[in-house]
C-alpha cells in the first residue's frame, strides 16, 4: 500500500497549509496515523499521531498550531497548520501504524518565509 503526501508549499509564517495523506488501498488493521518531519541533517521527528481510538498527541512546538484528523469515509487523514513559523521549514512525511507494520508516505516540502 503507498502512501501520498500533498498539500506542501511555499507561505509567508503566520500562515497556513493543510497537507493531506491517501493510501492507495485501505490499509487494514490500522492502528495509528501520524505525521512526520525532517530538515536536512536532522532526525526526522513526531509532529503530530493519532490513535484510531481519538487520542491525539502533539510535538510541544506545534501545539495549538497544529490539528491531526481523519477522514473514515474517504480513508485520508490531514494535518492543519495554522499561524506557521520560519521553523516550521521541513519536509512533512506521513505514516499508518496497521497490524502488519508501518506504512510511509513521499514527502512533501513544507516552506515558511518570514
Amino acid at each position: 500500500v503507498q502512501l501520498q503526501a500533498s498539500g506542501g508549499g511555499a507561505v509567508q509564517a503566520g500562515g497556513s497549509l493543510r497537507l493531506s495523506c491517501a493510501p492507495s488501498a485501505k490499509i487494514s488493521g490500522t492502528r495509528s496515523m501520524a505525521w512526520y518531519r525532517q530538515t536536512p541533517g536532522q532526525q526526522r521527528e513526531m509532529v503530530a499521531s493519532k490513535v484510531v481510538n481519538g487520542i491525539t498527541n502533539y510535538a510541544d512546538s506545534v501545539k495549538g498550531r497544529f490539528t491531526i484528523s481523519r477522514d473514515i469515509r474517504r480513508n485520508t487523514f490531514a494535518l492543519q497548520m495554522d499561524s506557521l513559523k520560519v521553523e516550521d521549514t521541513a519536509t512533512y512525511y506521513c505514516k499508518v501504524n496497521s497490524a502488519w507494520g508501518e506504512h510511509w508516505g513521499e514527502g512533501t516540502l513544507v516552506t515558511v518565509s518570514s
